[in-house]
């Protein structure tokens, strides 16, 4: 295998690499302009060997430059009996230059990720003061900015919410809204379709008394 057509299949394998290592924060973005909500956290798994991968995208990269620019031998120059032809795009020091771009930014994903997201301007008219809650959930699957983006968006569609915050790295999700409005049967059901799961056994008991037709309030389950 010669240095052109070697750097060509190690630029390929860069760029499989830069994917799954940020595929878990790319995916949220995906399932929101496709409308398939519930496939954000599919390759949340990822997340714990995202810093393999980046390794692993960083070596092939410099690898295939390395095999680019090395200056060849005098048996390699004797041998290459098309040495005068132009060789194929894909085997160019321009396209190993475009993957390298392609590759960083792919990388840099998780960091710009939520500028996808559309911003949540929405006027919400409070009837009582009473009736504002502020509820902390347990999220898990959330990785990067672009994970709690789509939980806040996702929240930001119901009625009665005033304000939604989360944070991937403690795994929270806080949510301020009027119960009269809506309740927190309805926003774990709103977060659990985007593929997070809210956790807790306070979420257990809510869910199972709204799937048994009870009705929650500040007093009990009746």
């Amino acid at each position: 295998m010669n240095n052109q057509s070697e750097s060509g299949k190690l630029a390929g394998a860069s760029i499989l690499s830069a994917i799954a290592a940020s595929l878990c924060c790319i995916t949220p973005v995906l399932a929101l302009i496709s409308g398939a909500g519930g496939i954000a956290s599919s390759f949340s798994w990822l997340e714990p060997v995202r810093p393999y991968l980046l390794g692993i995208t960083v070596l092939v990269l410099g690898f295939a430059w390395y095999q680019k620019l090395k200056p060849r031998t005098a048996e390699e120059i004797q041998c290459a009996c098309d040495e005068d032809e132009k060789p194929p795009f894909m085997q160019t020091k321009k396209f190993l230059g475009m993957v390298t771009v392609f590759a960083f930014l792919m990388m840099a994903f998780p960091y710009y990720g939520q500028f996808f997201y559309p911003k949540a301007d929405k006027e919400v008219v409070v009837v009582s003061s009473d009736n504002i809650k502020e509820v902390k959930f347990n999220v898990s699957g959330m990785t990067c900015a672009s994970c709690e983006e789509h939980v806040k968006h996702a929240v930001n569609e119901l009625p009665g919410i005033v304000r939604v915050s989360a944070n991937s790295e403690e795994g929270i999700a806080n949510v301020k809204f009027d119960n009269s409005k809506t309740d927190k049967v309805t926003i774990i059901k709103a977060i659990d379709r985007t593929g997070y799961k809210v956790s807790g056994e306070d979420t257990k008991v809510n869910l199972a008394n709204s799937e048994a037709g009870h009705v929650c309030g500040p007093n009990g389950c009746k």
